[in-house]
C-alpha cells in the first residue's frame, strides 16, 4: 500500500469560492486571503489530505506542511473535477458552494461540503 493510500480522506478546497463566501475584504488581497485560508487549512490537522486549489491572482500561494496548494492553469473547477476523479477512491470531499462543480464532481460519487465546514468565521 502506498504512502498516499494509507493517508484518510482527500479534502479539495475550492480557494476562490471559500475565500469569496465571507466580505472581509479578500477582494484586495486575493492572494493574502488565499494564504490565510491555506493556514486554517493546516491548523486542522488530522489524517485527511488537504488540496487547496488556487486560480488567478492566488497562483503564487505556496504549499505548506499539511496543505498541498494546486493552482489551476485554467479554470479552478476543471482542476477540481479533475483531482475528485483522481481521488474518488479514497473518500474524497470537495468544499465548496459553487452547485455546478458540486453536480460535475458528484458524477465521481465525491460528497460536497459548504465552505463553512472549513471557514467557520462566518
Amino acid at each position: 500500500m502506498s504512502e498516499a493510500s494509507a493517508m484518510g480522506r482527500v479534502l479539495i478546497v475550492d480557494g476562490a469560492n471559500v475565500v469569496g463566501s465571507v466580505p472581509d475584504g479578500w477582494w484586495r488581497d486575493r492572494r493574502g486571503a488565499a494564504e490565510r485560508l491555506r493556514d486554517r487549512l493546516a491548523a486542522r490537522g488530522g489524517d485527511e489530505e488537504i488540496i487547496l486549489v488556487v486560480e488567478g491572482a492566488a497562483r503564487g500561494v505556496e504549499s505548506v506542511p499539511g496543505v498541498r496548494v494546486a493552482p489551476a492553469p485554467g479554470s479552478g473547477d476543471d482542476l477540481i473535477v479533475e483531482l475528485a476523479a483522481a481521488h474518488a477512491d479514497r473518500g474524497c470531499v470537495v468544499v465548496t458552494a459553487d452547485r455546478e462543480l458540486r453536480e460535475r464532481v458528484r458524477a465521481y460519487g465525491v460528497g460536497c461540503v459548504g465552505p463553512r465546514t472549513v471557514r467557520p468565521d462566518r
